[in-house]
């Protein structure tokens, strides 16, 4: 496994809309075990295929006891609103709220290539939602509360996994 290197907000790879996996095999388990390696590293809790360089339909997240590794993933159901704060290892030490639905259903193919369905609430939620956006080219900078400004806040501890 390798750590990948994380691009910036302003890097265009971030605004593509990202190509769907035709086949997860070797090479999309590596990339999703390298992707988990990086996320890890940098203390966060996604990250998806365009922060580390490939266009591809393949997010990783990590809240709590849940790990996903997910090719694919679309959101098939959702409920509720919830305002949060949000940030993002692309823009790090920025946060701001950003409104999110507050139960979700993803669908997706897991690591193997099988189909999978997961429902969502909470953080574990908002950090697939936010996931999910990247691969559609959205930031979540887009999407801050109307009137809100983003934070920095640079001696501010990192989100843990286990918050929820």
């Amino acid at each position: 496994m390798a750590i990948l290197p994380i691009l910036p907000t302003q890097h265009a790879m971030l605004r593509r809309v990202c190509s769907r996996v035709r086949k997860v095999d070797k090479t999309i388990r590596r990339l999703l075990d390298d992707m988990t390696e990086s996320m890890d590293a940098a203390n966060g809790l996604g990250l998806s295929g365009p922060q580390v360089g490939k266009p591809l339909r393949a997010i990783v997240v990590r809240v709590g006891e849940d790990h996903l590794q997910l090719v694919n993933p679309e959101i098939v159901r959702s409920a509720g609103e919830l305002i949060g704060e949000e940030g993002c290892l692309s823009l790090p030490y920025y946060y701001g709220p950003v409104a999110r639905a507050a139960e979700i259903t993803v669908q997706a193919l897991d690591r193997n290539g099988r189909k999978v369905r997961r429902k969502a609430e909470g953080l574990l939620a908002r950090a697939l939602q936010h996931e999910i956006d990247h691969l559609h080219g959205i930031l979540f900078t887009d999407k801050l509360v109307e009137g809100s400004e983003l934070r920095f806040a640079p001696s501010r501890p990192a989100p843990t996994r286990s918050e929820a």
